[in-house]
């Protein structure tokens, strides 16, 4: 009787093994048929039908000059469409092109202190963008990117200028290039 007792429990355990065998397999071959494809670096782009942009440079007309925001704002847009694309970046007479200008450079005082003095300041860049598509004109646009960071009033501004125009800049090329080749 013993003997009659393993042999229906070692049936049992093969029985398992095949059944979580065969669950396994149909999970498998679900997870393999049921993909979600996206992508963070490139977007949507046919590299097939646009193999280059032209960005010109950004000119400062704001009322207020930080006299590297021009140049710094123009060679980090160029980078990351180097980095992030298969473009070649060119000056003039890409398939797609971007230009404009530097439209504000502002600082507004927030949350007044009794004394009416501000104890926040808020950094604001706001940048107006045309973009031109040869291959697919309807995805043409002019619109302007804005971004800010705020910074306390205990902070000299010539101390945080240059941080805070890095992390404003970033932002706003982040902006144009989802709206431009990643579609977001």
């Amino acid at each position: 009787m013993f003997g009659f007792y393993n042999n229906h429990e070692h049936k049992n355990q093969e029985g398992r093994k095949i059944t979580c065998g065969f669950a396994m397999l149909l999970l498998l071959i679900g997870l393999n048929s049921c993909s979600i494809r996206y992508g963070f670096v490139g977007g949507t782009m046919d590299y097939s039908k646009v193999q280059s942009i032209s960005i010109k440079d950004f000119q400062n007309m704001a009322p207020y000059v930080y006299a590297p925001l021009s140049q710094k704002f123009t060679e980090q847009l160029r980078e990351k469409y180097n980095r992030q694309t298969r473009l070649q970046v060119l000056r003039d007479n890409g398939q797609m092109d971007l230009e404009g200008e530097i439209t504000a450079h502002e600082l507004t005082p927030l949350a007044v202190r009794e004394d009416m003095f501000a104890s926040q300041t808020r950094m604001t860049i706001t940048i107006r963008v045309r973009f031109t598509n040869q291959v697919t004109p309807e995805d043409d646009f002019e619109q302007s990117f804005s971004a800010y960071q705020e910074f306390s009033i205990d902070r000299d501004l010539q101390a945080v200028e240059d941080e805070l125009t890095e992390l404003i800049i970033k932002e706003i090329i982040d902006q144009i290039y989802n709206a431009t080749v990643a579609k977001w």
